[in-house]
């Protein structure tokens, strides 16, 4: 039986990838292309202060982002996060997430993504300070995944997520699945991983804003007049990525690890770029994080990462942690995470 859920994870990865290699190669460069911008925000405080190299990362809730493989390896114990970010242009952005650990049985979790754009007043030609009216921006995306060791050393994990984009009284819906595998070697329990993130339909906006009345010869005394119509909206694919990562724990005793992450990554929409990292760890009580993320891509604003981070035992089977990240982004300056959480 075991050896028959090898063959179809293998079989499923192989369609996906032979799927997504249209899009992910056929072009090096189609920025701003893509919808649902938000899905490309990383998750999690501890991810952005190793500089986003976090798919072979694995037995941490937020892997559930970076590569759902990761979360097989969570044996100490279900776990609950939520992670805050204030992104750029004053855009806030939440991530929530909750896994259950099933034994045997694998891993069930749960996550909760929302970008959300502050209301602003609604200005026309006519009335250029507001005429009353507010507008706002949301962003959506609510996804459901499961994880399971294969093997003592391979793990597979999937996500499914529904994503939904809203601006004032017009709004896109789309689905998307979420492919990792992590395979943990017998070389100093070196991590080999790779994921696909956001395969899934296209989005399309629809709404009322785009509706209106239409007469056809531009004449009101002649003909029909006012013909309800509404504007005709492209559709556009979901950022997505493919991830291979690397990680190690290149420095280990009883009080000290030191790990060291490195993803590369080939996005639908951009150049290729690589994400490295590392973590430094005293007594798996109290971490410090730098990375550095988009090396080698071409006119990136990503940069230097920082992070730091506790988790403290309140009892044998319950622990609380903390952590804070920090992403410099250039000319558009720097983005700082927090999150909180506990296992259970």
């Amino acid at each position: 039986m075991k050896k028959l859920i090898q063959i179809i994870a293998v079989t499923v990865i192989l369609g996906l990838t032979t799927q997504v290699s249209a899009q992910l190669f056929s072009s090096t460069s189609k920025v701003g292309t893509t919808s649902a911008q938000f899905l490309k925000i990383g998750a999690g405080a501890r991810a952005v202060g190793m500089g986003g190299a976090y798919s072979a990362i694995d037995g941490d809730i937020y892997s559930a982002y970076w590569n759902p493989a990761g979360m097989a390896t969570m044996t100490s114990g279900s776990q609950a996060t939520f992670n805050h970010a204030s992104w750029l242009a004053d855009i806030t952005y939440d991530y929530a997430g909750l896994s259950f650990n099933m034994d045997d049985m694998g891993v069930l979790f749960a996550s909760l993504t929302t970008l959300q754009v502050p209301e602003e007043k609604v200005r026309t030609y006519d009335n250029p300070e507001g005429d009353g009216r507010v507008w706002d921006a949301a962003s959506l995306a609510i996804s459901v995944g499961y994880a399971k060791m294969l093997t003592d050393r391979f793990s597979i994990g999937f996500n499914v997520k529904y994503i939904r984009e809203s601006i004032w009284n017009t709004s896109a819906n789309g689905f998307a699945l979420d492919v990792g595998t992590l395979y943990r070697t017998p070389f100093n329990d070196l991590k080999i991983a790779a994921s696909i993130s956001n395969f899934g339909s296209k989005m399309q906006l629809d709404g009322r804003d785009i509706q209106f009345n239409y007469d056809p010869d531009d004449n009101i005394d002649t003909g029909p007049n006012d013909i309800p119509a509404k504007y005709e909206m492209g559709s556009f694919d979901l950022p997505l990525v493919f991830r291979i990562g690397l990680s190690m724990d290149v420095v280990k005793s009883r009080f000290f690890r030191a790990t060291a992450a490195l993803d590369a990554v080939h996005p639908n929409d951009n150049t290729e770029y690589v994400n490295t990292g590392a973590e430094f760890a005293y007594d798996e009580m109290i971490f410090f994080r730098a990375g550095f993320k988009q090396l080698f891509m071409d006119n990136a604003e990503g940069g230097l990462t920082l992070g730091g981070g506790i988790k403290y035992g309140i009892t044998d089977a319950l622990k609380i942690f903390v952590n804070y990240g920090y992403a410099d982004y250039g000319r558009l300056e720097n983005v700082q995470f927090f999150d909180v959480g506990i296992i259970f």
